[in-house]
């Protein structure tokens, strides 16, 4: 009668465990897909704005562009005003497909795109660095968190480099996708990613693959994730050596000093604290 009792009592707390756990799985699965609704619905507006834009620009009649062309100053009178004040500058204008998200989050300074992934989110930066390490578009609290740059970097006016964020999901979100890059076939298929600022297009070709780790106050190491700005070709030359030394295999993609460059940054695996980086050099028009 004890046996049976304690196997009865066995087989309630194994049902109560298995259930615990199917829950907490199904609860992931939950979050998932309400992060994954959220960025489908980012994307949307984007394309929708986009639409929108390339619509506008196609509407526009010849009486209208003939009533622009009657309201431009005769070129001698422009000429003249010149020599009276210079012309100042005119602010940047953003880009029509994210005005609409900017205006709802003005922490979002871009967007990363990698095509044939699923790398294809806003990019957000705010002071302190670690809020959207924890949190959505929407500020809301979510361990996904968002992709972003840190509070130094200069997305807008970018000098030698700046270094994009994300977790590495194992559900394939945020920069779950970079684990792939391990893989030089891989790399092959997917070469290439654009970084929108909010004003301009960019596109980079991936230079370099490394795999690296957060070194301790002490440790002598490569610390890639301290540069954003070569002061010297000698700098420039200490970055560029070590990426292109550390790199899983050669990309064939060459740099020199002046290029300008960005770094997708993810946690990696392979020990602790490890990263894994690609670094991707911008294409010159």
């Amino acid at each position: 009668m004890e046996k049976k009792q304690k196997y009865r009592w066995t087989r309630i707390e194994l049902l109560v465990i298995f259930t615990a756990c199917m829950v907490r799985i199904g609860w992931e699965r939950h979050l998932t897909l309400e992060y994954q609704r959220q960025q489908e619905a980012l994307r949307a507006v984007v394309e929708a704005e986009a639409g929108t834009e390339k619509n506008d620009g196609a509407d526009k009649t010849a009486e209208e562009e003939k009533g622009d062309t009657a309201e431009k100053m005769d070129a001698s009178e422009e000429e003249n005003l010149e020599t009276v004040e210079e012309m100042e500058p005119k602010p940047p204008v953003i880009l029509g497909k994210y005005e609409k998200l900017h205006e709802e989050n003005g922490d979002m300074v871009g967007w990363l795109s990698i095509p044939g992934t699923k790398i294809d989110y806003p990019v957000m930066q705010k002071e302190g660095n670690d809020y959207y390490l924890h949190h959505d578009f929407y500020g809301e609290e979510n361990r996904h968190g968002c992709l972003f740059v840190k509070d130094i970097a200069d997305v807008n006016t970018p000098g030698d480099c700046f270094i994009i964020y994300g977790h590495n999901m194992k559900d394939g979100t945020m920069f779950g996708d970079l684990d792939e890059y391990r893989s030089e076939e891989y790399y092959k298929e997917h070469s290439v990613l654009q970084f929108n600022s909010l004003y301009e297009e960019r596109e980079y070709e991936i230079m370099a693959v490394f795999l690296s780790h957060v070194y301790h106050e002490g440790e002598e190491g490569f610390r890639y994730y301290e540069f954003y700005t070569a002061d010297t070709e000698e700098a420039f030359q200490d970055f560029y050596t070590n990426v292109k030394e550390k790199s899983l295999y050669d990309t064939g993609v060459d740099a020199a000093y002046g290029d300008a460059f960005l770094m997708l940054s993810t946690c990696a695996y392979h020990e602790e604290d490890g990263r894994l980086v690609v670094v991707a050099k911008q294409k010159k028009d």
